[in-house]
């Protein structure tokens, strides 16, 4: 890589120290909202988020029982955003239809399939 487009590469980064912080913050506001706007399955994961964290803080576990019932749910939100970006960059790739192509956006929805049974089975073990 030449310096001209190290440093052009750079300057896309969104700058350094607090401003690096609040660019990434912004960027992933606006990722959320995006998501949220624009994909039915983010939005449904949000609101199975929005049932399970309230149940989770109400039930009577253990700390660590508590944390597992409410990490696992709020990653798949973030297997789903993974699945949304590669789904998108495929797509501004190239809309023609190829094997590796269809071979990533399959294995990003399997992805939250095995998130999905992680909730599941982290639910049922902790209440059964």
């Amino acid at each position: 890589m030449k310096y001209e487009e190290a440093k052009n590469a750079a300057a896309l980064k969104g700058g350094k120290g607090l401003a690096r912080i609040l660019n990434s913050t912004r960027y992933s506001m606006m990722g959320l909202k995006t998501a949220f706007l624009t994909e039915a399955a983010f939005r449904q994961l949000v609101y199975i988020n929005l049932v399970l964290q309230p149940i989770a803080l109400s039930l009577d576990v253990s700390k660590a029982e508590r944390a597992i019932l409410m990490l696992v749910p709020l990653l798949s939100l973030a297997i789903e955003l993974l699945n949304t970006a590669i789904e998108n960059a495929v797509d501004r790739t190239s809309l023609d239809i190829h094997v590796l192509a269809k071979n990533a956006k399959d294995m990003g929805s399997a992805a939250q399939f095995v998130g999905l049974v992680m909730i599941g089975v982290a639910w049922g073990v902790v209440l059964v």
